[in-house]
């Protein structure tokens, strides 16, 4: 029975370069994968701000009378809703237009999003008209990064 012991001999400088440029390899890698990933900064930064604060209006025309619809807003939320220039006769020819405007308002208030709003079919087309009116103001209100 003759076994035939091998001896491996290890210099201790050379097992130590190669941890050493192994370790610096990976840091490499790492390093580059996270140099060339997207950024998400740009997409917190729009996240946060939804529109650029102020007063913006659009208008309806109906008949020969044109009614602004003026939303107010900051950076994150709808402040108020309202119509600017519809006088009496008007709102006597359309008394649908007061009612539907405080109906879709309050629920923009509690959702702060155009998006599942609903209404009657008694107004169907009057809120649709204030929801189009609505929605071109808060285009404008819309945040633009630069």
């Amino acid at each position: 029975m003759s076994s035939k012991t091998k001896i491996v001999v290890l210099h201790l400088k050379e097992v130590v370069y190669t941890a050493i440029f192994a370790v610096l390899g990976i840091l490499l890698i790492l390093l580059l994968i996270f140099m060339f990933l997207p950024d998400d900064k740009d997409k917190a930064v729009e996240e946060t701000m939804k529109y650029t604060a102020g007063v913006y209006t659009s208008s309806i025309q109906l008949n020969d009378n044109a009614i602004d619809v003026e939303v107010a807003v900051d950076e994150n939320h709808i402040n108020s809703i309202t119509l600017v220039n519809l006088d009496e006769a008007t709102a006597a020819m359309y008394p649908l237009m007061q009612p539907a405007l405080d109906n879709l308002t309050e629920q923009i208030y509690e959702k702060q999003s155009l998006e599942s709003i609903s209404y009657g079919d008694d107004n169907q087309y009057t809120s649709m008209v204030l929801l189009n009116a609505i929605q071109s103001a808060l285009d404008k209100a819309a945040y633009k990064a630069e």
